[in-house]
C-alpha cells in the first residue's frame, strides 16, 4: 500500500514522495490524514535552509523532523482517522480521530502511544492546533505571570497570538505585543493585547520605552519572545525592568543579527529563560507532566477556537506553494494547513 509524504529536497524546494506502507503490527495503528499544519517557525527555517548544520544532526530525535539533512520530511501536527489496528486491544479506535506528532503524510503507521484520541465533536481544523496550543501553554507557564504585572509578547504568529489570548485570562496590569505585520497586529488587538507596536519601527519602540520607564516606573515585568528574530530579544531587553524576566521561545537558526548583552541586560539584572515544549520546567514537574499539559491544551482549544487563524489551505500536491506562503511575509499568512 502506498502513501504520499511531503519532503524538502533542498532549501526552498519541496515535493511529494511515494511511501510504501505495510500492515500495522502489534501496538500500531494505520491512520488516514485529514489535515496537518505547517509550523511557521521551525519548518520555515527548514524550507529556507536556515537551520544550523548541527541542528540537522540532532533533529532526527524530535518527532517533527525524522530525517537528517536534505532530503528530509518535516511537520509535527497531524489529525487523522484510524483505519486499522494491529491488535484486538485497540480495535475500538477504528473510525476515531486522533492527533499525531508526525510529518505531513497522507497515510501513516504510528504506535498507539504516539496517538492522542480527540474528543468527539471537536473539529479537525481545531484539533490540528494542539501542538501550537501546548507550546503556548508551556511559554505562559514558564513566564509565570503574577497579578498586576506588565507583560509583552514579541511575535504575533500563531504561537504568539495564542500566548496573548492565554495571558488575557490573567489579571495583569498591562498586556502588550509587537509585530512588524499590520494584519498580525490587528489579530493581537482582537485577542486581547492593549498596546501593539510595529517592532520594525524604532520610533514606536522608543515611545513605548519612554512610557514604560517614566515617572519612576520600572519597565516590563516579563516578556515572551517568539518572533524568530534575534533583534527582538535586544528590543525586549530595552523594555524589561530591573530583575525582569524574558522567556525565549524562538529558534533563531542561522541568524546574522547580533545579540547585545551589555547595557540594559547587564545593569538591570535581566533574567533570560529558554522555553521548549518537549520538556517541562523543573518547578512544574512535581505536579505536571506532558499528559496533563496536553489535556489542558485540548480544553483551551475549545475555549479559544484557533481554527479562525487558518488563512491558507492547500492540497499536498500544492506543497511548494504552501511552504512559500508560510515563509513569505507578504502572503499575509498565519496558519497554513494541508487538507488531504
Amino acid at each position: 500500500m502506498t502513501a504520499v509524504g511531503i519532503v524538502h529536497l533542498d532549501p526552498g524546494r519541496v515535493d511529494l514522495k511515494a511511501l510504501a506502507l505495510r500492515a500495522p503490527g502489534s501496538g500500531e495503528l494505520k491512520v488516514r490524514a485529514l489535515c496537518s499544519a505547517i509550523s511557521a517557525g521551525t519548518e520555515s527555517l527548514v524550507f529556507r535552509g536556515r537551520l544550523p548544520e548541527r541542528s540537522l544532526d540532532d533533529l532526527h530525535l524530535d518527532p517533527f523532523l525524522e530525517a537528517q539533512g536534505y532530503p528530509m520530511a518535516s511537520g509535527y501536527a497531524l489529525v487523522g482517522e484510524v483505519l486499522a489496528s494491529g491488535d484486538a486491544a485497540h480495535q475500538s479506535l477504528i473510525g476515531r480521530r486522533v492527533f499525531v506528532f508526525h510529518t505531513h503524510q497522507s497515510e501513516l503507521l504510528v504506535s498507539t502511544d504516539r496517538c492522542y484520541l480527540l474528543p468527539e465533536g471537536m473539529p479537525s481544523e481545531r484539533a490540528v492546533f494542539l501542538a501550537a496550543m501546548e507550546t503556548a501553554l508551556s511559554l505562559v507557564m514558564d513566564a509565570a505571570p503574577l497579578v498586576g504585572e506588565r507583560g509583552m509578547v514579541f511575535g504575533q504568529g500563531v504561537v504568539g497570538l495564542l500566548v496573548v489570548a492565554l495571558l488575557k485570562q490573567h489579571p495583569l496590569g498591562g498586556l502588550l505585543a509587537a509585530d512588524s505585520l499590520a494584519f498580525r497586529r490587528a489579530w493581537s488587538k482582537r485577542l486581547g493585547a492593549g498596546i501593539v507596536i510595529d517592532a520594525s519601527k524604532d520610533r514606536d519602540l522608543k515611545v513605548l520605552e519612554d512610557g514604560l520607564f517614566e515617572k519612576g516606573q520600572n519597565g516590563l515585568d516579563f516578556v515572551v519572545e517568539v518572533s524568530g528574530r534575534m533583534n527582538a530579544l535586544n528590543q525586549a531587553m530595552r523594555l524589561t525592568g530591573f530583575d525582569g524576566r524574558i522567556v525565549v521561545g524562538s529558534w533563531y537558526g542561522k541568524s546574522e543579527e547580533v545579540l547585545d548583552l551589555g547595557g540594559s541586560f547587564h545593569r538591570r539584572r535581566i533574567r533570560l529563560m529558554s522555553s521548549q515544549v518537549s520538556t517541562l520546567g523543573s518547578s512544574l514537574t512535581g505536579r505536571w507532566d506532558k499528559a496533563r499539559r496536553l489535556a489542558l491544551a485540548l480544553e483551551w482549544l475549545n475555549r479559544l477556537m484557533p481554527e479562525r487563524l487558518i488563512t491558507h489551505r492547500f492540497s499536498p500536491s500544492a506543497c511548494q506553494l504552501a511552504f512559500e506562503a508560510t515563509a513569505d511575509p507578504a502572503a499575509d499568512s498565519l496558519q497554513v494547513i494541508f487538507e488531504y
